[in-house]
């Protein structure tokens, strides 16, 4: 059985969410689970530019609980319908990988302006916009109720994010660039 990528339902720039209920494409919630649908994008392009398979394994199971992040969501908070989970080992994944990336790195002292190389600037990218997504789940927080481990998975995400930089930086033999502000 196929189906038609459009529906025309979104026209009048209203979507659904699942539960049925539609808002408006600029509602927060909307604008939450797009910019994690865009997050994982960018996990993908840094993925693709990555040739360490554990790093790029990694990033598969990211992108497997942006995925999950995603859809809990795009679902409708005053119906009671059962969304797929973060867990606290998806969480400890992200802090078990810092710390092994941590250990093989100088401590930091200074602020780092992003780049030095490609792979980096991507992981950059993505790192900030999981910023932006997490700020976003936080706002909605306060209007619907949103899981606690979602946003703590995309704050630890956006650690992961700034140290797998660094990592990557080093073994690429990448210079860190310190941040020297004007006095």
């Amino acid at each position: 059985m196929s189906f038609k990528i459009y529906t025309k339902t979104g026209d009048a720039g209203q979507t659904s969410l699942f539960g049925g209920r539609r808002l408006p494409k600029s509602h927060l919630r909307i604008d939450a689970y797009g910019t994690v649908d865009e997050l994982n994008s960018y996990v993908g392009l840094l993925r693709d530019a990555i040739e360490n398979d554990a790093f790029r394994g990694v990033l598969k199971e990211i992108q497997n609980r942006l995925f999950t992040i995603g859809s809990n969501l795009a679902m409708d908070p005053a119906k009671n319908l059962d969304p797929p989970d973060i867990v606290d080992s998806d969480i400890e994944l992200l802090e078990n990988q810092i710390d092994e990336m941590e250990a093989e790195l100088p401590p930091l002292k200074n602020f780092i302006l992003p780049g030095g190389h490609t792979t980096v600037s991507f992981c950059h990218l993505a790192r900030t916009v999981c910023r932006r997504a997490e700020r976003l789940v936080v706002g909605l927080n306060l209007q619907e109720p949103v899981e606690p481990l979602l946003v703590r998975y995309l704050n630890r995400l956006s650690d992961y994010l700034f140290v797998l930089a660094r990592k990557l930086g080093k073994d690429l033999g990448a210079e860190e660039v310190v941040w020297k502000p004007r006095k």
